[in-house]
């Protein structure tokens, strides 16, 4: 398969799939309604943020990909994708904050992983990993303090 075409297909697979998630998953009253801390961003980040971040994340995967389909970098890669894909519809369609929480945990366990495994072979790939992991570190510190509220 041509390198580039590949390319093409990771962010759409990448980007797709996110956009499908929050698209399904209708936030609604219910989040409005919960006491949050005060260091939650506003509504509008959340969007830009994500895109930014699943375009890395795409190029990360892409790249090793191209080097080892089958070693421990792709294999996170495709664990955290998974991970990621499951803390919205538990988060805002389950309302299960706590759960939640456990996944998102285990979400940055497999990008920190990620990195460390994608650092011998592919420095790059694991540096466009930082802006995800230091997201996600935010993002289960939020989640967190959101449990504790409610």
């Amino acid at each position: 398969m041509n390198r580039y075409v590949s390319l093409v297909l990771f962010l759409v697979l990448v980007l797709g799939c996110g956009l499908a998630i929050g698209g399904l998953t209708v936030t609604g009253g219910w989040y409005a309604d919960l006491a949050k801390p005060a260091f939650t961003p506003p509504p509008w980040v959340f969007g830009p943020a994500w895109t930014a971040i699943y375009v890395l994340i795409a190029l990360a995967g892409w790249r090793v990909w191209q080097r080892d389909r089958s070693g421990w970098p792709m294999r996170l890669w495709a664990g955290q994708m998974a991970l990621n894909f499951l803390w919205t519809p538990v988060y805002f369609g389950a309302h299960q904050i706590g759960l939640a929480l456990l996944v998102i945990l285990l979400l940055l366990a497999a990008i920190l992983a990620f990195i460390a495994a994608a650092w011998r072979r592919d420095r790059v790939a694991a540096w466009l990993f930082l802006p995800y992991a230091a997201w996600v570190t935010f993002a289960s510190v939020l989640n967190g303090a959101i449990w504790v509220l409610n």
